[in-house]
């Protein structure tokens, strides 16, 4: 399809957004600090599809004085250029996400502009690189605010109650005033990629995570391991055996490969928006059974492996000892020694904002979930104890009452939400809920933080719906209908 056929969709939606902008009126009033300095509403950290479609949502709701920050180069941002090294994503093709209900800023909309109804009734699911253009397309049309090559360097509460974000840019440091952030800073924003000790002990040329930048095409002629069994190390043992690696085993700790996939099941209006409203105990035990669960491997992916004669599934093979000896790794399993010239570790992540060293400052006042919840001893695990506990506008909570109110003012959007809210990140099957929740948090604590200066406004509203003058009178004469009271 033509370039016309875009500009055309784009013409298509922003008059869509036009038409569903009601309540029109403009609220916000301007803040500034002591010093003159104009208080930024809302600061977004990060540009991926959550950052961007919190943006959009925060603009419909005439919250305009924003600002997206993302430390990546323009079209680095979010995964799908970088470490998401599928051809197509795992969600259905059908599922809306970004567009938060107009229908021309869907991605079949853009779809059907780009590649036509034959390309769309085709391919099975989307395609990784085309959600990414997707993306820069829906970026471009909506004319959000994003400063690329900026990162969150530490957030600071100011004596005077609004935050300090400090950032790093190409012009250096940078103190921005801000009343409210969004860490919408991907899968690892609140944590850290985590890789087992054994595999972390070895040398960094023997290594790496799923989500490194890995010189793949160095693989070619070499055995290569990846430790995990989901869909991510899938992925990444597809791209090794693609690029030419002799073989690749992919070592799976369980006794039976995970086929199972719980984002379908949990994807339905109950679970997405009501999850968050149920006591611990059945968060907990929903959201522990979830993450143990993984994200299993998808038919494409496996079939995308199985082409390979090199390839092979170790069925219950946890590592237990790595060592590097002449050159190679040799790891340890209950199914014997296997040995590799490069591993490949596609085993999640930590989360733990301690690790974060734009939250250093803060980390020890968030509350995490071991400070609210003791679960039974069968669904302990202290890796989801490390989750942030966070309040019901997917706000930070103190860990100590009384002791760091300006949490309240920091609300969570990466993938660490998924304990206290269920799938409330910006992963695609749950944007269309959790981006307007997240929204309503953030309008709801600026009203209330300006409630008296919006009664004050009230007070001072006198705008008459209409002057006597301008009523068409019978007899052409308003004193003749107007009985006005004496002055006196």
């Amino acid at each position: 399809m033509s370039e016309a056929a875009l500009r055309d969709l784009t013409v298509r939606a922003r008059r869509e957004v036009e038409m569903t902008a009601h309540p029109r009126l403009d609220w916000m009033p301007e803040r500034f600090t002591r010093a003159g300095e104009r208080l930024l509403d809302v600061l977004v950290v990060g540009a991926g599809q959550g950052g961007l479609a919190t943006a959009f949502e925060l603009r419909r709701q005439r919250v305009d004085n924003i600002q997206v920050i993302d430390r990546a180069p323009r079209g680095r941002e979010g995964v799908w250029r970088t470490y998401a090294r599928m051809p197509e994503l795992r969600s259905p093709k059908d599922y809306s996400g970004p567009d938060l209900g107009v229908p021309s800023l869907t991605y079949e909309a853009w779809h059907l502009a780009r590649h036509g109804a034959e390309d769309w009734a085709r391919i099975p699911l989307i395609r990784a690189a085309d959600w990414a253009d997707y993306l820069d397309w829906y970026r471009d049309s909506l004319e959000l605010p994003v400063r690329n090559e900026t990162a969150l360097a530490g957030i600071e509460p100011a004596p005077e109650g609004h935050l300090v974000a400090r950032l790093e840019t190409p012009a250096g440091p940078e103190a921005v005033p801000c009343r409210k952030i969004v860490l919408a800073s991907g899968q690892d924003g609140l944590g850290c990629w985590w890789m087992p000790p054994e595999i972390e002990a070895l040398p960094g040329t023997l290594r790496a995570h799923a989500a490194d930048d890995i010189d793949f095409a160095a693989l070619a002629g070499r055995r290569v391991v990846v430790i995990g069994a989901g869909a991510s190390a899938a992925d990444n043992a597809a791209m090794a055996l693609e690029a030419g690696a002799t073989g690749v085993d992919m070592l799976c700790r369980r006794a039976e490969l995970q086929r199972i996939q719980p984002l379908r099941w949990l994807t339905f209006a109950g679970f997405l928006r009501h999850l968050g409203e149920l006591d611990d105990a059945w968060r907990w035990r929903f959201m522990s059974r979830v993450i143990g669960m993984r994200e299993g491997i998808p038919k494409q992916s496996f079939q995308r492996l199985a082409r390979h004669k090199g390839f092979r599934l170790v069925l219950g093979a946890p590592v237990l000892a790595a060592a590097a000896v002449d050159g190679q790794a040799r790891l340890q399993t209950p199914r014997g020694e296997v040995v590799a010239d490069f591993v490949i570790t596609g085993t999640g992540i930590d989360i733990d904002p301690g690790r974060r060293p734009e939250l250093a400052g803060i980390a020890d006042d968030i509350a995490r979930w071991s400070d609210r919840y003791t679960p039974p001893v069968d669904e302990d695990d202290p890796r989801l104890a490390r989750y942030p506990y966070l309040g019901p506008e997917q706000q930070f909570l103190e860990r100590r009452t009384g002791q760091a109110p300006y949490l309240a003012d920091i609300h969570d959007f990466t993938i660490a939400t998924v304990m206290s809210l269920g799938p409330a990140g910006a992963s695609i099957n749950a944007m269309t809920t959790a981006v307007p929740r997240l929204v309503r948090g953030l309008t709801r604590g600026l009203f209330r933080a300006d409630i008296e200066r919006h009664y004050q406004s009230f007070l001072d509203y006198d705008v008459a719906m209409f002057d006597f003058d301008e009523i068409e009178w019978a007899g052409g004469d308003a004193s003749a209908h107007i009985d006005a009271a004496s002055e006196g």
